[in-house]
């Protein structure tokens, strides 16, 4: 089997007619044939090339409102013949049947129809058949015919064509294109099938291209890759190439801001908030921010929701700082962060995040909707005689958003719309606010009069009595406890004020 193959004649059906031109007067310069349908075919002749209707192939025109244009012996044996072997060339010279060496085709856009809202009826409308038939026909027979399977590969084949000066392609870059095909044929049923499956999750089907190589994984001796579309969710402005553990901080750190909406300062190390504040202006709530564990913020992932500015960018560059995330920056402000080429700038784009979080287990994988919910003064239910103030409902609030997206166990100190002291990860609860508290001492911080969030409930009074003795006076907790009431009756014996969401915030 020779491993160049010359490409003699070419089917194009596409959707999508932008960077076509550039293919056809590649292939027309070596005298390649088109054959073609409807749209693309008249599209073809537009650009000043001759162009066989697939109808005078097959002796059949498009029926059924299109549904049915390509889907004929003489299309598809001129695709799937092996030039090899001599039962097939018999077969095709019997039947008439041309050779189809290449096979372009572009499939109808049904994702973006289902993210629309269009109608249900124009969403099956906009399920490919010929064209998915197309890609896998030619795909298999990737021995023989070179497939293209979507605009994003035009690219592609014109390297390859450029690259040999004519119209011809090697097995290995056939191969090659049959793998993109059938990459771009199982993201296309896969959204078919979750359209269909709906809420149902029957089973997994996540089709996520993009595939970027990382320079390692969580550790130096893992490989590691990223999967998705990075740049649709941020502009890279600055800095060196972002990393496994980076992007789990970061993911960590735009799920946190996300729940924020006065300006706010996030500084994140390994997936944990170690320093949080909001304040009437940025630099201020960075100041704060890093006030709360200037030890642990040194080498951290830094994000706000506001643009940076000058004032705030030059506090920023007196800390060593892997990433910084924001909506925007001032020019001045890039020009202050940039002093440090290694230092990673990201511009946060406004994108909705998926409703759901997956992470694999052993054989299988999880699979669950994102915790969305934020807590507010209205579903705060008191339950001890000491009511809860204004000023120590917003630092309770911060609180429980903060320990909502800490590492379970955990306990979270907010004064002053402050993060003042964490304890994460723990194996216990009281082991979790002992560590909180032994951090807010370890930085100076008074505790006097501030708040404590627990991300799920207390199953004894211990840690209360812990936290009141720390100068805690106010306490948010999910409550569901057996032993709820030991600790209400402590606060209600030493003035402290408790109120219970309902809602546990787990994170594991």
């Amino acid at each position: 089997m020779a491993e160049l193959k010359r490409i003699k004649t070419a089917l194009i059906s596409v959707y999508h007619k932008d960077g076509l031109d550039e293919i056809l007067d590649e292939l027309n310069a070596h005298g390649v044939k088109f054959l073609s349908t409807g749209g693309t075919q008249k599209f073809i002749q537009q650009q000043g090339y001759a162009c066989d209707a697939v109808e005078n192939l097959t002796g059949y025109p498009s029926i059924l409102g299109g549904r049915v244009k390509t889907l004929h012996p003489k299309v598809f044996g001129g695709i799937l013949t092996r030039r090899d072997n001599e039962g097939d060339r018999a077969q095709i010279a019997q039947y008439e049947i041309p050779e189809i060496d290449l096979v372009i085709v572009d499939l109808y856009p049904f994702e973006a129809t289902v993210a629309s809202g269009a109608s249900e009826a124009d969403i099956i409308e906009k399920i490919d058949i010929g064209g998915i038939s197309l890609i896998r026909g030619a795909a298999k027979n990737f021995n023989d015919v070179a497939i293209v399977a979507s605009k994003g590969q035009y690219g592609l084949l014109l390297e390859m064509l450029r690259g040999h000066g004519d119209a011809v392609t090697t097995l290995a870059e056939r191969r090659l294109l049959a793998r993109e095909a059938f990459g771009v044929s199982s993201a296309y049923d896969s959204h078919i099938f979750n359209y269909f499956d709906s809420d149902d999750r029957s089973a997994l089907r996540l089709p996520i291209d993009g595939r970027k190589s990382l320079r390692y994984g969580e550790n130096p001796h893992q490989r590691g890759y990223y999967y998705g579309d990075f740049d649709r969710m941020f502009t890279q402005l600055h800095g060196k190439e972002i990393s496994y553990n980076n992007l789990l901080d970061i993911d960590a750190a735009i799920n946190l801001i996300g729940d924020f909406t006065e300006p706010t300062f996030v500084i994140m190390k390994h997936n944990n908030a170690c320093g949080l504040a909001t304040r009437a202006t940025l630099v201020e709530a960075f100041r704060a921010a890093l006030a709360g564990d200037p030890v642990s913020a040194f080498g951290g992932v830094h994000v706000t929701n506001r643009p940076v500015d000058l004032a705030t960018a030059e506090e920023m560059n007196k800390v060593f700082i892997e990433v910084c995330i924001a909506p925007g920056y001032s020019d001045e402000a890039l020009e202050v962060l940039k002093q440090k080429k290694n230092r990673v700038i990201l511009v946060m784009k406004d994108v909705e995040l998926p409703k759901t979080t997956c992470r694999t287990v052993f054989n299988g994988a999880l699979l669950q909707e994102r915790d969305t919910h934020v807590e507010t003064p209205e579903e705060l239910r008191q339950v001890t005689t000491e009511a809860v103030t204004e000023a120590q409902t917003r630092d309770l609030l911060m609180a429980n958003i903060i320990v909502k997206h800490s590492k379970s166990n955990a306990i979270v100190l907010v004064k002053d719309q402050m993060l003042v002291g964490s304890g994460v990860g723990q194996t216990s609860r009281v082991d979790a606010l002992k560590q909180a508290i032994e951090k807010a001492r370890s930085f100076g911080h008074d505790l006097l009069s501030s708040v404590m969030a627990s991300d799920a409930f207390f199953p004894f009074g211990d840690c209360v009595q812990i936290a009141h003795e720390a100068g805690v006076t106010a306490v948010i907790q999910p409550g569901g406890s057996v032993r709820d009431q030991e600790s209400i009756d402590y606060c209600n014996a030493h003035g402290v004020a408790m109120v219970m969401t309902g809602i546990r915030h787990f994170k594991h």
